[in-house]
């Protein structure tokens, strides 16, 4: 399904049994489809945070069926404690995470990934869906210290230097 949208898988799935896979650039709802088309041609599942107003019927459970774990946007910190939770009561768990947080044109990214794979200590990818060129990856790994905030400033100009395209490019920039 993936070839025939058009698109190409450029690596393989994370070889860690634990790890958080970076979305970028998240601009629409497609990116959530097109990247479970790519994890799962390639044998992986994973998970996706996605925010609670989603999980409404009809689609409440298609979302559960498609990896989607609703996150309650209102407490972050009980979030973070859950998701790590997660990590731990599994024995394999992708999780894909967007740091822009929402679809919208974002410059300050958040830092709740860094969180999470520090506590939970696994790695994390540099992820992508480039709508400009078609190709999707899950990417390098991404080795993090312990200040959040300049890590993600170094994985914004990481992403910043791969000149990619979302598929609504108004709501993608970069620093």
């Amino acid at each position: 399904m993936l070839k025939a949208l058009g698109w190409t898988a450029c690596e393989p799935v994370v070889p860690e049994p634990k790890c958080i896979i970076i979305g970028v650039p998240h601009t629409s709802i497609w990116d959530f489809v097109i990247s479970y088309l790519y994890y799962t041609s390639q044998g992986g599942t994973a998970k996706v945070m996605v925010k609670s107003s989603v999980f409404v019927w009809p689609i409440a459970g298609l979302m559960k069926k498609l990896g989607a774990v609703p996150i309650d946007r209102d407490h972050p910190a009980k979030q973070i404690l859950s998701t790590i939770r997660q990590f731990e009561e599994n024995e394999v768990f992708h999780l894909a995470m967007c740091p822009e947080g929402t679809r919208k044109a974002i410059r300050k990214w958040k830092t709740g990934y860094h969180t999470i794979a520090t506590q939970a200590n696994v790695p994390v990818y540099l992820g992508y869906f480039d709508w400009g060129t078609k190709r999707i990856g899950r990417g390098r790994k991404f080795e993090l210290t312990g200040d959040a905030r300049a890590d993600t400033e170094r994985m914004q100009a990481i992403y910043e230097t791969m000149h990619m395209t979302g598929k609504h490019p108004e709501g993608y920039v970069t620093h």
